[in-house]
Parts: C-alpha cells; structure tokens; sequence
C-alpha cells in the first residue's frame, strides 16, 4: 500500500498545480488547470499566458530540450521559486527520464526529458516557468557557452561590449558563436563543437576563451567568480561547461514581466535591450521562425592552442571556494 501512496510533499505540490483538479481545459491529452490565477508575484500574467506562449513556441523550443536532461524552475502559489531536477514521482509515465549523478548534491538525479509538445505542456501545468536544459546531450558536449553577466540590471550595454570581445577571441581561434539575451540581465554566447570534444577540453577551452576576452579589455571584463572582487566589471563567466546546464532560447525567466531568453543578431545587439523579449511579445516577433536554429554554424573543431591554454588556468569554481576560505581564515586570525 505504501509502494503507491503519494507522499505528503508530492500531493501538496499537486494540489496547489490543480494536477488532481478536474476543472480547466485540456491540449494534446494534458489537464491544464488554474489558468486564471497570477503566475507570480511582479509577473503581470497569468498561468494562462504561460501556457500559451509555451504552446505557441513548442515547435521552437523543444528541438533545443530534447535528448537533455531538464531542470526547470517553478513558481508555486505562496512559494519562493524554485529549481526542480528530481522529475516528481507523480508525473505522468510517458515522460522519458535518465538518470545522472549530481555533483553539487553528490547524489544520483532522476531527470526529466523534454521531448514533445505534451511534456511541455505538462510542465507549464505544474508553473515550470524557466527551462534550463543540460549542455551535454547524451554524454557529447554539444556546445562551449559564454554566460556575460553585468554588474546591473541597467548595464546591458557593457554587457554587448563585453560579448563582442568573446566574439573577437573566437573569430581569432577560428570560431563563430551566435548571441541570445540570457533573459535576465545579460547574454549567452554559443559555440557549437564537434563530436569529438571531451567535457575536459571544452571546460579548457571556455576558460582560455574568457580570459583572452579579459586580456583584450581588463577595465570591461573580468573573470573573477568572487563577486566582490569584480569592481563593477562585467563578469565573463566559464564554468558553463561539462554538466552544467544553461536556460534554452525561447525559455521564459522568473522576472517582471516574464522575459524571454531570445536570440539576436550580432549586429542588432545595441539597438534591443532583454525588456524587449517577453511571453506576450516572443511569438508575434518569431512569427513562423526559429532564428536560434537558423542562425547557429555547424558543429566546429576546436583550435588546439585553446585548450593547452586553458589548460593553464584554475577551475573558477574551485579557486573561488578556496580563497573563501583563506579569507575566512584571515578574517578569524585578525579578529
């Protein structure tokens, strides 16, 4: 009797998504419920509107979740947001999983597969509001990724100098990447590899490509993890690499007005700003395309100059815990 019996967390998340509710409407076989109810506080949408911007760019999407392991970040009634990568163990059968080990949580995680319009569908149900794909698919890394993050809200155009100097060191090793607003404050730059990239080379790789981008300009960009040590710089980030994971274009963020992760042209950067991508604009703007699709090159060998190089350079995560600590000792010994 146990074996089935909902645990008291699981029927309470449940109850709350309306998921044992027999009110609302239905799509492609999916309960959709409480669409009338605020998403979130500060959104200015309903559940209704994420539903159906998520129905709208399905097709947009779900090519760029499928065959990886999905986090999400849901909005619950009366909850801070959260992120979710345990699929729960009321969701519906048909949704494939795979199983991976979490090193952060130094566990084994039951992932979700998004692989259609009806997984999708069943997340917007449950105010799965951001979609946060993995960069590996299967166990190939697929692409290097550029998180340019800026010291504000108000500082995206440090922002767009910031990725044009990411740009500049991947057109000198040989490479193109595409550009999207992250969503939040910044953007994302891709970089789409070849099959035979290790998760090492490519962690190796992202690292030279920000600290070449940090050498071209020190007083705009900076690699250091420790935020106070960043002096108002745009922070090049390199750890999106191996496991990690990156929200998907088209993925609404939990903002004000639910922003959209959207991609841009290069040559558009300074003329949008990420306020300018939202669930009630995103699909009049792609009409029937899927710019981050067409805009992306093909799968590209990485210069081997790149990875010796940042071969050289610490792991930003692990310098950055261990001269936390050597702070937190200096601190102790002074007192």
């Amino acid at each position: 009797m146990a074996g089935f019996a909902l645990g008291m967390v699981d029927f309470i998340r449940m109850s709350e998504d309306g998921a044992m509710s027999g009110e609302g409407e239905q799509r492609d076989g999916v309960a959709l419920t409480n669409l009338d109810q605020p998403l979130f506080e500060g959104a200015g949408a309903a559940k209704r509107d994420l539903v159906d911007y998520l129905d709208a760019v399905a097709g947009r999407i779900v090519p760029h979740l499928r065959g990886r392991p999905l986090s999400v970040i849901r909005a619950l009634r009366g909850q801070a947001p959260f992120m979710q990568k345990n699929l729960p163990r009321y969701a519906p059968s048909w949704i494939p999983t795979v199983r991976m080990w979490a090193e952060a949580s130094h566990r084994e995680v039951t992932y979700a597969l998004c692989e259609d319009r009806r997984t999708l569908l069943w997340f917007a149900n449950q105010r799965a509001v951001e979609y946060h794909p993995a960069l590996l698919s299967g166990d190939q890394v697929t692409h290097l990724v550029l998180d340019i993050d800026p010291p504000d809200a108000g500082a995206f155009a440090l922002a767009v100098r910031a990725a044009r100097l990411v740009r500049q060191v991947l057109a000198d090793a040989g490479l193109t990447g595409v550009v999207k607003t992250s969503g939040a404050k910044g953007v994302h730059v891709f970089v789409p590899v070849d099959g035979g990239v290790t998760t090492e080379e490519a962690a190796a790789a992202t690292r030279a490509v920000a600290a070449r981008a940090e050498r071209l300009d020190p007083a705009l960009a900076t690699t250091a993890f420790i935020r106070e040590d960043r002096g108002g710089r745009v922070f090049v980030d390199s750890t999106r690499a191996g496991g990690a994971t990156v929200v998907a274009a088209y993925s609404p963020r939990v903002r004000p007005g639910v922003p959209v992760s959207f991609p841009v042209a290069w040559d558009d950067l300074d003329e949008v700003t990420p306020a300018d991508f939202t669930i009630r604009t995103a699909p009049r703007l792609l009409a029937d395309g899927d710019p981050w699709t067409a805009w992306m090159p093909g799968p590209q060998r990485l210069d081997p100059g790149l990875v010796a190089e940042g071969r050289t350079i610490p792991v930003a995560r692990v310098q950055a815990m261990h001269e936390g600590k050597r702070r937190a000792r200096a601190r102790r010994a002074g007192g």
